[in-house]
């Protein structure tokens, strides 16, 4: 059997808590009994700078452990979106945060646009958990890793007593992944029609 490698790239800036966000994707894949690479770089700002985290998961040996061409990437700033757009496969997946991300550069992979944010300040009263929403998000539209291989990598890393918070913020970025993912095949639909 002919082993599926999956590249991923979580982008934006310091701050934005990306850096777990690959560790608890990379921890999920292993929960899955899959194997797994994950790195990551940052800016010389402690916050603000540019961030990302990158994560290889597949079946099968992983011979370099340099995301190339991601399937699926995150975009929570506008000027990670700008900067990394270009190297995403052509039939990859772009999901973009709508509260930075205003304007979606040329592409030719399917785009998703969620106010990750949003909903963790609106729906969650923490933005601090924004990170985890988008996980939920990428997660609920890729498939990338099981339902219960994130929720239980998201519950083993997060502060004890935000356990709660957390796992709902995780479920909140599936509920609108899902949501988003029946409104894009509604619009295929239409417009094969």
């Amino acid at each position: 059997m002919e082993s599926i490698a999956r590249e991923v790239r979580l982008s934006g800036s310091g701050g934005q808590g990306l850096i777990l966000a690959g560790i608890i994707l990379a921890e999920a894949a292993i929960h899955d009994g899959l194997n797994t690479v994950q790195t990551q770089s940052y800016g010389p700002e402690a916050r603000g700078g540019a961030s990302k985290a990158e994560v290889i998961i597949s079946s099968g040996d992983i011979d370099y452990p340099n995301v190339a061409e991601p399937e699926v990437m995150l975009a929570m700033t506008q000027e990670a979106c700008d900067k990394y757009v270009g190297t995403l496969s052509n039939k990859g997946i772009l999901i973009v945060d709508s509260t930075f991300v205003t304007e979606i550069p040329d592409t030719t992979a399917t785009v998703y646009s969620l106010p990750i944010t949003k909903i963790a300040k609106e729906e969650l009263g923490r933005t601090l958990v924004a990170n985890i929403v988008a996980l939920g998000a990428v997660t609920g539209l890729t498939n990338v890793v099981t339902h219960q291989a994130i929720v239980d990598a998201v519950l083993a890393r997060v502060p004890k007593g935000t356990e709660e918070l957390n796992e709902k913020a995780l479920s909140l970025g599936y509920e609108y992944a899902n949501n988003a993912s029946r409104e894009f095949a509604k619009g295929k639909m239409l417009q094969a029609n």
